[in-house]
């Protein structure tokens, strides 16, 4: 791995699936450069793991949520792969045994947003998912009280739809509600 760390030039696609299996830190490939992070703070899992608790049981049958799944963004040199907190992809992908999905594939990307990923989930995310044409877009806010901002793609941008520390009422990707006070104990 240390090579591939410092490769002159950005990595393939071809490249990222060969690295090896590290689940140490969080990995992302932005525009053919390996990102390395820090894994979640325990916080910042139970806010993950009380929003998978209050969408699986609203999600009809065709969707599924996941935490961590690798998304393809841009396949094309040099590509782009994501790791959101949660994605709402359709059943049969989520039991098609895939190692990873596809930008098209997704309905939903939730990013969980710590003090030190402000800028990239607001900023570079908000704009790469758009651009994949990812439908909606969801970040919740850890600095209390607990914020959640959801997102409808509008063409090739992003619209608020709602922003909310109470209950929130969506219909996309599917009716469903969402209280960001009841994430966190």
């Amino acid at each position: 791995m240390s090579a591939l760390l410092t490769h002159d030039e950005p990595l393939s696609l071809a490249d990222w699936l060969n690295l090896p299996e590290d689940n140490s830190r969080r990995y992302e490939l932005v525009e053919g450069v390996l990102s390395v992070s820090s894994r979640p703070s325990l916080g910042h899992q139970e806010v993950i793991s009380g929003l998978l608790q209050q969408l699986r049981p609203q999600l009809p049958a065709g969707l599924k949520v996941l935490p961590e799944v690798e998304v393809v963004l841009f396949e094309k040199y040099p590509p782009t792969v994501r790791v959101p907190d949660l994605v709402v992809v359709p059943s049969a992908l989520a039991t098609a045994k895939v190692a990873r999905c596809h930008a098209p594939d997704v309905r939903l990307v939730v990013e969980v947003m710590s003090s030190s990923s402000k800028v990239v989930d607001r900023s570079v995310k908000f704009v790469e998912y758009a651009k994949a044409g990812i439908g909606n877009y969801w970040i919740i806010d850890l600095e209390k009280p607990l914020r959640l901002t959801a997102y409808r793609l509008s063409g090739d941008h992003y619209e608020p739809e709602v922003e909310t520390t109470c209950e929130a009422r969506l219909t996309a990707p599917a009716p469903v509600a969402v209280r960001p006070a009841a994430l966190l104990p």
